[in-house]
């Protein structure tokens, strides 16, 4: 599943809003991978571009997704990855926002959460797709 996660090059095969991706710089510190992205979010007539650096620590099976330029103020979300055995893992989650003005938030907050909803159900049905025989 970290694997699945940490392919942010194919998130735009399967992710809903998720019309483009681009890699700006990949990076190492220590053990942990660093990827600077930009992800391209539309619905209907809006198209944003979001800016966030991810780093990816395979030791520790904990991604973090800290959110660097774009139209709201803070996104910041944590994966982690516990093993239960050879063919199962949990995954923890967490997600943290905030919108730079109250009428965006207003306007906004709802269809957020709601894509982020949409997004979960799309790592489960591509886990599904890519593990479902192993």
């Amino acid at each position: 599943m970290f694997d699945l996660v940490a392919d942010v090059e194919k998130y735009p095969e399967f992710l809903p809003l998720c019309e483009g991706l681009t890699v700006r710089s990949r990076s190492t510190d220590g053990d942990c991978e660093i990827v600077t992205v930009d992800m391209v979010v539309g619905y209907k007539a809006v198209h944003e571009t979001f800016v966030s650096q991810v780093t990816l620590s395979r030791p520790d099976q904990l991604i973090l997704v800290k959110y660097l330029d774009g139209p709201i103020s803070h996104l910041e979300n944590r994966w982690a990855f516990e093993d239960l055995s050879d063919k199962a893992c949990k995954v923890h989650f967490s997600l943290e926002y905030e919108f730079k003005t109250l009428a965006l938030r207003l306007l906004m907050g709802a269809v957020f959460d709601k894509a982020f909803r949409k997004f979960a159900e799309a790592f489960e049905k591509r886990a599904d797709q890519v593990y479902k025989n192993r």
